[in-house]
């Protein structure tokens, strides 16, 4: 994979390869998210899939990600507030998409001719919609069933209450409903549970006269684990970007970002020498130390220091010292060699070698979510891309 020619960087003020000072970036491969969700479809079926584009795209820059997908012909999107979703329409979105966390503010009428669907939980949003809906207009929504998740959504004891309540909101049509597994990836009881009590909302919402024709439980665990979650909908975040903690699917699914940076020094230090703040590692030998390009402040979790990895060359060099806001030290003794310039990957793929997401995040006690949405505003983001008609790269 090349670069493209120019290169595509989501960074302010960024036109150019050129103007990025800093050797540090996340490079993103479109065309493995492509690939990724080939692969969830072929596991789903005909279960219709929901791309979870909030937070930028989990980091990864939510235009140029959503843009791919819909070329993919993606069933629709879910972020997680309404200006997420005004952003994609303003991008040229025009599939389905849901706000799955609410309307803050008074973005109601916006959302309405933004052509989004909400996902309504409290009767005060069905009352601003229809305040907000002009005379015989409908508005779209979907309604989110607690059932166990205790965040958000109508709890299944009080939905009779609130399913009366909403009639007196007539521009409010239940096209859709959903909930929220709160273990998908771990127990199956509890997840069952759920799928029950959901079942339960279901025909509450029936025998109340509404019709959801729209049917939605599996996040990308609760989807490919367990079938009974593949109603209409599925909504894929984490698989979609190469990350799946079900051992059956991670090999088919690829990381789509990698974090690299390079080597901007080198040194020898002696044993009893001390590396970094606070001066928490102390060479017990001759150590070749490299400083890198990035730190915490550009979203390398501090957690690693002392215990994650880089990969130059291809072998993992351990990271020592604390992490700092912008440098980062590691051991590169194993490369008497070693260059200044030199390619250093904090994530992702380095030739044959790889440092995967669970690694990284088990090495940092943090979520593989966090060490994607952690990389912050300051990397740039390089976009990768095939060029399918020539075969070649571009």
């Amino acid at each position: 994979m090349k670069l493209y020619a120019p290169p595509l960087i989501l960074k302010p003020g960024l036109l150019t390869s050129k103007d990025c000072l800093r050797p540090t970036r996340a490079e993103i491969d479109l065309e493995t998210i492509a690939s990724n969700l080939r692969v969830i479809r072929r596991h789903l079926g005909e279960t219709k899939i929901i791309a979870v584009v909030k937070a930028d795209a989990y980091g990864h820059g939510v235009e140029p990600v959503a843009l791919r997908l819909q070329e993919c012909g993606v069933d629709g999107f879910g972020v997680a507030l309404a200006e997420e979703g005004i952003e994609l329409r303003q991008a040229g979105i025009e599939v389905p998409v849901l706000i799955l966390n609410g309307v803050h503010g008074d973005a109601h009428r916006a959302m309405i001719e933004y052509k989004l669907t909400p996902v309504l939980y409290e009767l005060r949003e069905a009352q601003a919609f229809q305040a907000a809906a002009k005379t015989g207009e409908r508005v779209a929504a979907h309604l989110k069933i607690d059932t166990g998740m205790s965040r958000l959504g109508v709890p299944l004891r009080s939905l009779p209450a609130f399913l009366e309540e909403l009639k007196k909101f007539p521009a409010i049509q239940l096209t859709g409903a959903m909930t929220h597994l709160a273990d998908a990836e771990g127990d199956e009881e509890t997840t069952r549970a759920q799928l029950a009590r959901f079942e339960e909302g279901i025909k509450l919402l029936r025998a109340y006269g509404h019709d959801p024709h729209v049917i939605h439980t599996g996040n990308t665990a609760g989807a490919l684990r367990f079938s009974e979650t593949r109603g209409s909908w599925a909504r894929i975040g984490i698989g979609l970007y190469g990350f799946s903690l079900h051992a059956g699917y991670e090999s088919e699914l690829e990381l789509a970002m990698r974090l690299r940076t390079e080597i901007i020094s080198i040194r020898t230090i002696l044993p009893g020498e001390r590396v970094g703040y606070s001066g928490t590692f102390t060479a017990k030998r001759e150590t070749k130390v490299a400083t890198l390009a990035l730190g915490y402040g550009d979203g390398l979790p501090r957690g690693l220091s002392n215990r994650g990895h880089a990969l130059v060359r291809g072998i993992r060099c351990p990271i020592i010292g604390n992490i700092s806001m912008d440098l980062t030290g590691i051991d590169v003794t194993a490369i008497p060699d070693v260059e200044l310039g030199e390619e250093a990957v904090l994530f992702g793929r380095q030739g044959e070698s790889v440092l995967t997401l669970g690694e990284v995040a088990s090495a940092a006690g943090i979520l593989p979510y966090e060490v994607l949405t952690n990389v912050s505003r300051r990397v740039p983001r390089f976009y990768l891309a095939k060029n399918a008609e020539a075969g070649e790269d571009s």
